[in-house]
């Protein structure tokens, strides 16, 4: 049996980091890691590009592609859950959008009883990561379209922001970009190959996690499937899960982590009854609204063959136009009303469409074949929660996912806010002037009624699930503790973004990448 201080699972964006600051660290002396990633490369074309992100949406070579349980509150449909299958994880194949959050969301994580986690204690290690990943604002290229909505949400007397991650998070703007030079930049490219050049660091690909191991009640090593055979790894000083908030309470159900009665129903044996494991599921569910432009839309570029080709040939000689851009190029946080304390609903702007596909069928890189473009939003901090656990004990096969969406009357009320804002910002100057008509859900869809009944038939999720292993001092509550460690285990932690104790206001890739520096360095403090 191979033997090493740690053993990270997952090669994901949290996992990435937290093998490299490990096994390659700054200063001092490095320790030997052992990284399990159960997909293959990320050295992958339509991954490097970033309007690849339509085509591995929906590839199943480097995305799970889960689906969830039927949600009786979306009229019985399935949520699409799409997972990273490859080397760098959901960062390798998400949108690439690139926002901390707002400050509230991290004092509200200290405020729940994880003392650390305060705005102010974890802005540096959202500083420390902004040294490595790379942030591409792209207002020089926006569409004409976009300038027009961000003025039209002024006019309405929100607030405009340059900057997210600025001192003025809140308000409408150009979401910034992972990428560099027009090209994808992920957790993998800017912490992982720069580590590998240290042999204290080992990475598996293709090796598939089947269960963690243990001596009584401290964690040992893993058990993984590689090449066709099944093999163990022993870590001496600690298990590190940094399989994301899908698989993380997965492995640890398989592992005899989680609640009792799930894991006596498939006959696993139970080491720690822990009933949080795969509970709290959270995400953020969005509705768009789609408008017929006046004038020319990026439908009109990448639609005919005759565009695509254009697009690629000044993709080649620039390295900018639309493939180097992702979906939605204006966005924001903003109130749906002046009543509310913070800001309560997230915001998209995309100067295209595709109405005609959804979910796992969606295609992205296939326009409507007429100038349209679409707004959407979704509530910043839903209250509905749902969970994730084993249908078996084949580590193979698919958890279940139940979303439980819309459970609550704050959810409700969000939508209703939300689905009204969309059509204030489109009836108002100087975007209004660009508008040839609302074709979805269309103008017949007026009341509360209505519009509940077509965002229970339309709506999505934007992909941000977190907190199935939530942080929190409360073992029948939470899982892991302030610093991350297990309850009720021994040398077992979790880092990633199961362990948000709740969502946080936008999107989660970049919160991510910082509970993956602060986790890295709590190791290496408690190590010492």
């Amino acid at each position: 049996m191979e033997c090493f201080d740690y053993i990270v699972v997952g090669a994901g964006t949290a996992g990435c980091v937290v093998a490299s600051r490990l096994g390659n660290p700054d200063g001092g002396s490095a320790r030997r890691v052992l990284l399990l990633e159960a997909g293959g490369s990320d050295r992958r074309f339509w991954i490097k590009l970033p309007i690849g992100y339509g085509r591995t949406f929906t590839d199943p070579a480097v995305n799970w592609m889960y689906q969830g349980e039927p949600d009786a509150a979306l009229d019985g449909r399935r949520a699409y859950v799409p997972r990273g299958k490859v080397l760098g994880g959901s960062g390798a194949i998400n949108a690439m959008v690139y926002v901390r959050g707002l400050p509230h969301d991290y004092d509200d994580w200290c405020t729940l009883g994880n003392p650390g986690w305060s705005f102010d204690q974890v802005r540096p290690y959202f500083e420390r990561a902004e040294l490595r990943i790379p942030r591409t604002n792209v207002a020089s290229d926006a569409h004409l379209l976009t300038r027009a909505y961000l003025e039209s949400c002024r006019r309405l007397g929100l607030p405009v922001t340059d900057n997210f991650n600025g001192p003025q998070s809140e308000g409408v703007g150009i979401y910034s970009f992972t990428t560099h030079n027009g090209v994808r930049e992920s957790t993998a490219s800017r912490y992982l190959r720069p580590a590998l050049k240290s042999r204290s660091l080992q990475l598996r690909l293709r090796a598939h996690a089947l269960r963690v191991l243990f001596e009584g009640h401290r964690a040992t090593g893993v058990q993984y499937r590689h090449g066709g055979r099944t093999l163990e790894a022993r870590a001496t000083r600690a298990v590190i899960v940094c399989t994301g908030s899908i698989n993380t309470p997965q492995l640890l159900q398989l592992s005899g982590i989680g609640p009792s009665t799930l894991l006596a129903r498939h006959r696993i044996p139970v080491l720690f009854d822990a009933p949080a494991v795969g509970r709290n599921l959270q995400d953020h569910l969005a509705v768009s609204y789609f408008f017929r432009s006046k004038v020319p839309t990026l439908n009109d570029e990448l639609y005919p063959w005759h565009g695509k080709l254009r697009a690629i040939g000044r993709y080649l000689a620039t390295r900018r136009g639309p493939l180097a851009m992702s979906v939605n190029q204006g966005g924001g946080f903003v109130r749906s009303d002046p009543a509310q304390p913070r800001a309560n609903l997230q915001l998209y702007f995309n100067p295209m469409s595709f109405s005609t596909t959804t979910g796992p069928h969606r295609r992205l890189l296939r326009p409507d074949p007429f100038s349209a473009f679409l707004v959407s939003c979704n509530g910043c901090r839903p209250t509905s929660r749902g969970h994730v656990e084993i249908r078996s004990s084949n580590p193979f096969e698919p958890p279940a996912i139940h979303a439980n969406s819309l459970s609550t009357e704050h959810d409700l009320a969000e939508v209703l806010a939300g689905t009204r804002l969309l059509r204030e910002i489109a009836a108002t100057a100087p975007l209004v002037n660009y508008v040839d008509g609302e074709f979805l859900p269309g103008s017949e869809v007026q009341s509360e009624q209505a519009r509940l009944a077509d965002f229970r038939r339309r709506a999505w999720s934007v992909f941000h699930p977190v907190s199935t292993c939530r942080m929190g001092p409360d073992p029948a509550e939470a899982v892991v503790d302030a610093r991350l460690r297990v309850h009720g285990i021994d040398a077992l932690r979790i880092v990633d973004a199961s362990v948000f104790p709740t969502v946080t206001s936008g999107n989660t890739n970049a919160p991510t990448i910082m509970v993956a520096e602060k986790g890295a360095a709590m190791i290496a403090e408690d190590e010492r």
